[in-house]
Formats: structure tokens, sequence, C-alpha cells
């Protein structure tokens, strides 16, 4: 560790020379992250509005919806200023706690979707207990798992991050990711990284396989059922399985990447794999949800066509007798 140093910044070197085009890339980005915000921002206020809508189901699509804007708040804005910056140094606690709220995202994501795959479950594996197991307690206990213990197992791991010698502060990505920074490290422990690596595979492996366990157990359940019920819970479950599907594509796509030698890849694929993971999500689970369960749709429509008469009855002018 001789030659470790105290960088103050890293470099994120992914980022292309543009030319003019920079202008076009950021209005672009710039209208892709206002969507994501006014999308998720309607599902939340729809879900918060609407009495019927006050169930376990809708209020762990809110929280999908929130965490969608808390992930894209982390890396847009300094994103954004990027794709305008000739230089693209980002000061070392920036740093950090971008990897902070970009791996809890991916983390509270990845709960989220596991307790609506349990809720899921419960509705049509147990329907008639469904209400005494999904009460107002198990839902704030569930609720209270996929945030606390996510934030706190991402503090301990990142206050071991911090602390680990760096012989460089060249990142390639286009934001701060945990693997590029333990690359840099002058003192790579073979038993560490082996430890590491396990312990990421069994944090990951347990809510795949518990949502690939309740999703088989639901399509068990729905073999055995007539068409109409099977229509109906097909209906409440498969925007779960879309976003459970863009999720693991996109999460599979950014650590494979990371794992490979990005000189090798194509530095337009390598942009649009290490981007995916951070902007489809965000992007596609309003839209799934909007589009896909009648009751979010409905009261959505409702929402914008009371804001268009708001908007007309304040633009009327008045007549003065």
């Amino acid at each position: 560790m001789e030659n470790s140093t105290a960088y103050l910044h890293f470099n994120l070197t992914m980022f292309m020379k543009l030319g003019h085009y920079r202008y076009a890339a950021f209005v672009f980005c710039l209208v892709l992250y206002s969507f994501i915000v006014f999308a998720n921002v309607v599902i939340i206020l729809v879900i918060l509005r609407e009495n019927t809508l006050h169930q376990p189901m809708y209020i762990f699509i809110a929280f999908l919806s929130l965490n969608s804007l808390y992930g894209s708040a982390g890396f847009f804005p300094r994103f954004l200023m990027d794709l305008l910056s000739d230089t693209h140094l980002i000061s070392r606690p920036a740093c950090f706690t971008q990897i902070y709220v970009i791996y809890t995202y991916a983390s509270f994501e990845l709960t989220i979707l596991s307790i609506m795959a349990y809720d899921r479950y419960v509705a049509v594996c147990h329907p008639l207990h469904y209400h005494r197991k999904m009460d107002r307690k198990t839902v704030s206990v569930l609720t209270f798992v996929a945030w606390v213990c996510p934030a706190c197992n991402l503090a301990i791991t990142l206050d071991a991050g911090i602390r680990v010698p760096l012989c460089g502060n060249k990142i390639h990505k286009l934001y701060c990711a945990t693997w590029n920074i333990v690359k840099l490290s002058c003192d790579p422990s073979a038993v560490n990284s082996i430890a590491a690596t396990l312990g990421a595979i069994v944090i990951a492996f347990v809510p795949f396989s518990f949502i690939f366990y309740t999703y088989l157990r639901i399509v068990l359940a729905c073999w055995k059922n007539s068409s109409e019920v099977r229509g109906k819970v097909l209906q409440s479950c498969v925007p779960h399985v879309i976003s459970f599907a863009i999720y693991s594509l996109t999460s599979f796509s950014d650590t494979a990447l990371s794992r490979q030698n990005l000189k090798e890849v194509n530095p337009y694929v390598a942009i649009i794999l290490s981007l995916e993971f951070i902007v489809l999500p965000p992007v596609l689970n309003p839209l799934v949800y909007g589009l896909k369960l009648p009751e979010i749709r409905r009261n959505i429509l409702r929402l914008l066509k009371l804001k268009r008469k708001s908007c007309r009855i304040f633009q009327e002018p008045k007549h003065v007798h």
C-alpha cells in the first residue's frame, strides 16, 4: 500500500466527446427525466387521493414509484451536468453518496418486488385469509423490512468501501459504482473479493428465489381454477411479473458489464447497458401499472380530466355585466 493515494476526486471516463450533439443528448435526457418524475408522481397522487386504492397491492405500487423518483434523483441531475461539461470529475463524498443512493435504489426495488409477490401469493392462494394476513400491522412490518434492512446493509458495505486504499481515480462508467472502485484498490484481497461476491449472491439469491417460488405457487393455483378466475389473477399479476423481468434483465446486464473488460466492448453498447439499469425501470414501471391495472388507469384518466377542466375554467374570461 505504499503507492496508495487519498484521491479527493474520481474521473468518470466513459463519457464520449459528442461535440454539438451533447445539447441534443441533454434535451433528450432532460425530457426523459421529466417524464419519469411526472409519470411516477401521477401514480403516487392517484393512489393517495383514491380511498378505493388504499390497499396493500396499490400501496406497494406507490412505494415502487417513490423508489423510482429516489433512484432517478441520485443519477439524472449529476448526469445532466456531465453531459454539458468538458470534465467529468466527481468529488469523493459525492461519488460515495451516489453509490449509496443508486445501490439502495436497486435493493429497495428488489425488496418491494418481493413483498408485492408475497401480497399476490396471499391474495390468490389464501383469498379467504387475505385481510387477516395482510392487515395494517403486517403491511407496516413488511414496509419496514423493505426499506430499513437494505439501507443498513448498504451503509455497512459502503463504510468498508470508503476505507479501501486506492491506486487510481479513473472510473470507467457514467456514474460511481462499487465494483469499479474496488478494482482501483492497491491491495485487492482474493479472500475479501470471494466473500463479498458470495455475500452479494446470497443477498440477491434469496429475494429472487422467493419471487420465483411465489409466482410458481400462483401459477399452480390458477391452473385449478376457471378461465374467469385465471383472467382476473393474470390481470393483477402480469404487471408485477413484467416489472420483475425488467429489473432482472437490466440488473443482470449491468452486473455482467461491470465484470467485462470494457476496452473490448463497443462503447455505444457499453453506454446503453450501463444506463438501462437506472433508466428503464423508472420509465416503464408507471406505464406498466398505469396501462395494465384498470383501477389505476381509470383514476389517472379521471385525474387528468379534472385537471383539464379546472384549467379550462381558470382560462375562461369572466363577463362583466
